[in-house]
């Protein structure tokens, strides 16, 4: 996540530290690309989507993009460790968008989503192509559970 700290009209400044640019795709962006940006929830909101902390896990590259009638559809490749993470009717957030996981190939190392007419409008993915690099952040409630089964699993078997 990142704290603003200045706003000019459209213009939006945070502070980037090392960990934010080895992590995340920030350090690649250049002036004029489009990011999302979006304000911390509050307390008694309501949530469109899962709930984010805004930690970037990794980055994924988008591998595929189709775009059959009326549907816009990414397939991205993501680092092999990550998989475990990424399942099916899953959460998973992708430069800062709770977005449902549709399909995924552990052997591959890739995972699928589809995009509804809404979210192309109000993000960026409409501009991200081909070979784009997107912040993956895993949800940390399934993250947790895979975790915790693994854990238990290597010191109960």
């Amino acid at each position: 996540c990142l704290t603003t700290t200045e706003m000019e009209g459209r213009r939006v400044h945070f502070d980037l530290v090392g960990e934010t640019l080895a992590k995340t795709s920030l350090g690649i962006r250049a002036a004029g690309d489009k990011v999302n940006i979006e304000r911390a929830a509050k307390i008694g909101s309501e949530i469109g989507g899962h709930l984010m902390s805004g930690h970037v896990s990794d980055i994924a590259k988008i591998i595929a993009v189709e775009e059959p009638e009326g549907n816009y559809i990414l397939t991205l490749s993501v680092n092999a460790d990550l998989m475990k993470y990424i399942l099916p009717k899953g959460f998973i957030g992708l430069d800062g968008c709770s977005l449902t996981i549709v399909d995924t190939d552990a052997e591959m190392g890739t995972f699928t989503v589809w995009l509804i007419p809404e979210t192309l409008s109000v993000t960026c993915f409409g501009h991200r192509g081909l070979d784009a690099l997107v912040n993956v952040e895993i949800d940390s409630q399934t993250q947790a559970v895979v975790d915790t089964v693994i854990s238990y699993m290597e010191n109960n078997a």
